[in-house]
């Protein structure tokens, strides 16, 4: 357990996936927690955590939220275009967000990234973290940059629906070979690694990943153990998987897999050489957790959208 202190935190999303992890860690150490959002009909029964509408439209208001907080975690993005919004409007509105934390006095910036990210990937998601880490190191606040490549725990959706297709469906298709790797992190092993960050001295970036480090198929063959499923998983070109997962996205009405996440985690940017910054292994974790994984579907735009 962490020291307590009653200072003042603020954690963009704090009522979705790695915010709420975050924000939990912080109110169990005694931080008084508020959160930036524009869903606050998702804050849980109880919650201790205040909130703040997310405005990136309203700079002044923005910095107001923000004024007398001693870190700001900052967790937001999209992870794909949908209406309005699109990966250079989000990269937009992080350097408002920065901006108006320069101009509020915020001591420090945590700010949740990805593994590989560059200004000449031609993938959109990898592209604009790569411009939000440029707005960031410009914004004069002093920072760190945590870069994890794939969230799993808590109420996750990735291996999850992974797990629910294989106890679904009679064939599962990996593209090519399958032997492309990823750096699978617990989302508590990255909130505790963000708060930690809040009390590193100077500017850090850190790769944010967990002990193991599988290859797709093989994450994939450990799913299907966990869960005891009977669904064989077969080999596809790799063109293939992108028009399935289209048909699977209707069937579903979600967005269950995008053509970049796909391309770009056979380009190997889900994998890197960096050391484990968690401890919890991914395959320890699908044992521990198979009875209740891939019961139900988790879906993504009702999540985030509807």
């Amino acid at each position: 357990m962490l020291k307590v202190d009653t200072g003042l935190d603020v954690v963009t999303g704090a009522f979705s996936y790695s915010g709420r992890a975050i924000a939990d860690r912080l109110v169990a150490a005694g931080r008084s927690v508020r959160t930036l959002t524009g869903h606050p009909s998702r804050r849980p029964p109880g919650s201790a955590v205040s909130i703040a509408p997310l405005v990136f439209d309203d700079p002044d208001a923005l910095a107001e939220s923000l004024r007398g907080v001693t870190t700001l975690y900052n967790t937001y993005w999209v992870r794909f275009a949908h209406g309005d919004v699109d990966h250079d409007v989000a990269v937009a509105n992080s350097t408002a967000l920065f901006g108006a934390a320069h101009a509020a006095g915020v001591q420090r910036i945590v700010h949740v990234s990805i593994t590989n990210p560059s200004v000449d990937s031609p993938y959109a998601y990898f592209r604009g973290k790569a411009l939000v880490e440029n707005a960031l190191a410009t914004s004069g606040v002093p920072h760190a940059i945590l870069r994890p490549a794939i969230l799993f725990g808590g109420d996750g959706v990735l291996l999850n629906n992974i797990a629910w297709l294989l106890r679904h469906v009679p064939v599962f298709a990996v593209g090519g070979d399958g032997r492309y790797r990823i750096r699978p992190i617990h989302i508590d092993d990255l909130a505790a690694l963000a708060v930690e960050a809040s009390t590193w001295a100077g500017n850090a970036t850190v790769d944010a990943v967990g002990p193991e480090r599988p290859t797709f198929r093989e994450l994939i063959e450990s799913i299907r153990s966990a869960v005891g499923s009977r669904s064989l998983v077969v080999p596809v070109p790799h063109l293939v998987i992108p028009l399935v997962s289209r048909l699977v996205d209707v069937a579903l009405r979600d967005v269950l897999l995008t053509g970049d996440e796909y391309w770009a985690m056979v380009d190997g940017l889900a994998d890197t050489d960096a050391p484990a910054t968690g401890t919890t292994a991914v395959s320890t974790w699908l044992a521990d957790n198979r009875n209740r994984l891939g019961r139900s579907y988790a879906n993504e735009l009702e999540r985030h959208f509807r």
